[in-house]
This record gives structure tokens, C-alpha cells and sequence, in this order.
């Protein structure tokens, strides 16, 4: 699995940070740009990448305040888990981590490498933009 990660501090008390992760109605929020078509539920995302792919993502496992793991819904072409982490620092205070885990042959390592790590740093931003 070739991993795609970055991490912030937002000043926030974890359960804010957990409940807003945990829905995914919120992750239009974190999109960038060429993200469209978007539909979702609590637990489901359905969106098109701009020249690229439809796709649909379920969450797969929560554990409360620390972890949503999303999934395919449907099938890719390769293998992949978006896996957000929250940590508390202080009450007002919570580190979060945003990894994307792909089974990427070598091919696609080349071309999906630049933008799944855009991607990541974009969402991570976009979250300390909205979160605080």
C-alpha cells in the first residue's frame, strides 16, 4: 500500500472535530474544485472527479472521537482506504491526521501519486480552514 498523509492541529476540543469528520454530508466541504456531482448520506459520498472517475465512498468503521475509515462503495480500479484520525491534545486542542491508503501498481503510482497527495494536503487545509 503506498500512503498518502498529512496532519494538523486544530483548536477545537475533539468531539467537534470527531462529529463533523463522521458525517460525510460535511466532506463536500473539504473538496476541491474539480469535485462534482455531489450526493451523500451520513454514511455514503457518490461524486465525479473532474476528467477522471465517478466515485462512491461508505464508511467503513468509526471509533468514537478517534477514527472514520471510508471505503469503496462500489468497485475501483485499485484499492483504496481514506482513513481520518483525531488525537486530543488539550481541551481545546485536537491533532488530526488524513491518510489515504492505495494499492497502486507501478503505472499507476506515477499518475495517481502527485494528485492523491494534492488531494490530502488540500482536504487537511480546507478542514483547519473550516474547523479553526
Amino acid at each position: 500500500m503506498t500512503l498518502f498523509q498529512n496532519t494538523a492541529v486544530i483548536n477545537k476540543p475533539i468531539e467537534g472535530v470527531y462529529q463533523f469528520l463522521e458525517d460525510l454530508n460535511n466532506h463536500e466541504e473539504l473538496m476541491p474544485d474539480n469535485i462534482y456531482d455531489w450526493s451523500s448520506t451520513r454514511d455514503e459520498a457518490r461524486f465525479t472527479i473532474k476528467n477522471m472517475a465517478k466515485l462512491a465512498l461508505k464508511v467503513s468503521q468509526r471509533k468514537l472521537n478517534e477514527e472514520v475509515i471510508c471505503t469503496p462503495a462500489e468497485k475501483t480500479p485499485f484499492e483504496l482506504e481514506l482513513i481520518w484520525k483525531t488525537d486530543s491534545i488539550s481541551d481545546n486542542e485536537t491533532k488530526v491526521s488524513f491518510t489515504i491508503a492505495a494499492d497502486l501498481n507501478m503505472m499507476m503510482k506515477m499518475v495517481a501519486s502527485g494528485p492523491l497527495q494534492k488531494l490530502v494536503d488540500y482536504q487537511v487545509d480546507k478542514l483547519k480552514l473550516i474547523l479553526g
